[in-house]
């Protein structure tokens, strides 16, 4: 199946590379791209693998799932499954696959769903305000706010966009909704416009808060260490793990899971233990890569971009599998503060007064 929008893999070849399969078509094993998108990524490491192997690929997008389809017609080593990559334990489990050669996921949205209006996933293109990344299920961006209170609608942009001006966008949205309902991209990147006094240059006012509202609706930072923590349990020795991130948030997920478990034992250096009683890391840091100039130049939207590698070790994984290497963090409103005890004033004295 082809669509009349095009997507250009970012860090295609990198990111193959970091995999270390074998450029000459035998590599073997299972293997897994957790975020198909439109298969660039799936394409490029097929190619490298041999006629043994087999791909299994995860997308949400009901698009993304028929290009897969079409793929898997094609190519008797491909599975198709539609879920979240925060599900792979669950469903490599009922695939019986109970070990990986190597994981790839790309955390962006792919090109097609930025640039079709109807996906609502852009300020730039005028269309409804929708936002999921599976349009058979959920909610959509309109419908959460026209709920939400100003409270979860300020903490979900502050957290997940990083925006300083989030009470101000809460409050213009709750304002807005009061007239009419909002529906569409363009009227919320108006309202947020109008709400933002000041911006970095080339930054729309509406980015943060954008993306703030798509990661929120897609859960994409609760599944993220998830799909972390499945990929360390399966992978095989020397298998190979290979993120790309796009924004600091997930970038510093990744981050923190590899650093954690590669240095397990970081909590007890100091403790008088033995070489052989502390934990031995279960992942090697094979580095970070960004894109060239190059590749900027011809695609700007990989700009921003930041692959991360690792590789397991021989080490077997402590009791609790790779769950003790990631943080899951708190959805927005799990922290907040209850409601201040109220005092009954107590009367000044001409003393105090």
């Amino acid at each position: 199946m082809t669509t009349p929008f095009q997507h250009r893999p970012v860090l295609l070849e990198p990111t193959i590379d970091a995999l270390a399969v074998p450029a000459d078509g035998v590599g073997a094993g299972v293997w897994v791209d957790a975020t198909f998108g439109r298969g660039g990524h799936s394409r490029a490491l097929l190619a490298r693998l041999g006629p043994g192997a087999r791909l299994v690929v995860f997308d949400k997008d009901p698009q993304a799932i028929a290009e897969a389809g079409a793929l898997a017609g094609q190519d008797g080593r491909v599975t198709v499954v539609h879920e979240g990559f925060g599900a792979l334990a669950e469903e490599l489990s009922r695939l019986g696959v109970t070990g990986i050669s190597g994981l790839m996921m790309d955390l962006g949205i792919s090109s097609p769903q930025i640039d079709d209006a109807q996906r609502g996933f852009s300020f730039m293109r005028n269309g409804p305000l929708d936002m999921r990344m599976d349009t058979t299920r959920g909610e959509t961006a309109a419908q959460w706010l026209a709920h939400a209170s100003i409270d979860d609608m300020r903490e979900v942009i502050a957290r997940y966009g990083e925006e300083r001006f989030a009470f101000q966008i809460a409050k213009a949205i709750a304002a807005s909704r009061e007239k009419r309902p909002i529906t569409t991209t363009g009227e919320l990147a108006d309202i947020v416009a109008g709400a933002v006094r000041t911006r970095e240059k080339g930054q729309h006012p509406a980015t943060r808060t954008f993306q703030a509202i798509r990661i929120h609706l897609n859960q994409e930072l609760e599944e993220l260490p998830r799909a972390l923590a499945a990929a360390l349990d399966l992978l095989v020795p020397g298998g190979r793990l290979a993120v790309i991130s796009f924004h600091s948030l997930e970038d510093r997920i990744v981050k923190q899971f590899i650093a954690a478990a590669a240095r397990p034992g970081a909590e007890t250096a100091r403790l008088p233990l033995r070489e052989s009683e502390r934990p031995q890391p279960v992942l090697k840091s094979v580095g970070r890569i960004l894109p060239s100039e190059e590749e900027i130049a011809a695609n700007p939207r990989a700009r921003s971009a930041v692959l991360r590698v690792a590789e397991r070790t021989h080490a077997d994984l402590p009791a609790g599998g790779g769950k003790v290497f990631v943080k899951m963090p708190d959805a927005p409103g799990a922290r907040r503060r209850p409601p201040a005890r109220s005092r009954t004033p107590r009367a000044h004295s001409f003393a105090c007064a």
